[in-house]
């Protein structure tokens, strides 16, 4: 008993550094996504193409899969192929990996899978692209509360305006402030970074609905044949149970 017990406060013991660890870091707000909402996720493929497409690529993703949210190839080739021939070609870009590091420090990462890097993926998202504020020790004059010294500048700024960093150094907490209000609303950015958030989740796996649909059908039909075998059992085996 006694070893039983020193072996549980040593396993205790052992994960509790891990369990600080993953307490830390900044606090991130619900992202207030709906996969299903397919106005929403072609608002946010709009806003990705318009203002993320032209840095950071998708190479994973192919221009012909958006018709999984409703948008056929016409509309397609209209509104959303500026880089690319064909619909059936991949989300890349054309700006060279050298030259964006010596423009920004570090090289645009691909954004195909960007929203399942993270445990919290959706909520660091949404809690990043609304936390920019001025700093102009930066080399970009853009900082993050989520990503201290980011080296991706601001790209949204016309919406969202200019956030400062007020700190209170009795609490150690910060508050941002929008000094410079944009073209849209508080309310108004934040739905925005919603519906992109909700695309690049749908773009990190593209076929999780329909997978998902195709697991509830097959669960549904060993259900039946549950039933089905079951009975059949039953009416093999009568004359000797």
């Amino acid at each position: 008993m006694r070893k039983l017990s020193f072996m549980l406060a040593l396993l205790t013991g052992l994960l509790s550094p891990v369990s600080g660890m993953a307490n830390e870091g900044p606090k991130l707000d619900r992202a207030p996504i709906d996969p299903t909402n397919q106005a929403s996720l072609q608002r946010g493929a709009k806003t990705f193409v318009n203002y993320c497409l032209s840095c950071h690529s998708a190479a994973y993703m192919r221009y012909n899969r958006l018709a999984d949210i409703g948008l056929s190839d016409a509309q397609i080739k209209a509104n959303l192929m500026f880089a690319a021939e064909k619909v059936g070609d991949p989300m890349t870009i054309t700006m060279n990996k050298k030259e964006a590091k010596s423009w920004f420090g570090a090289t645009p990462p691909d954004l195909s899978v960007q929203a399942r890097a993270y445990a919290n993926g959706p909520d660091w998202l949404y809690t990043y692209l609304r936390g920019f504020y001025r700093d102009d020790t930066r080399p970009t004059g853009w900082n993050n509360t989520v990503y201290d010294k980011v080296a991706m500048p601001h790209v949204l700024w016309k919406l969202q305006g200019q956030q400062s960093l007020k700190v209170d150094e009795k609490t150690d907490t910060h508050t941002l402030v929008l000094d410079k209000p944009g073209t849209l609303s508080p309310a108004e950015y934040d739905a925005t970074v919603a519906d992109l958030v909700n695309y690049l989740v749908f773009m990190a796996e593209p076929a999780k609905s329909k997978r998902l649909q195709l697991g509830l059908i097959v669960l549904l039909f060993l259900s039946v044949m549950f039933v089905v075998a079951y009975y059949l059992k039953k009416e093999f085996w009568k004359d000797i149970h």
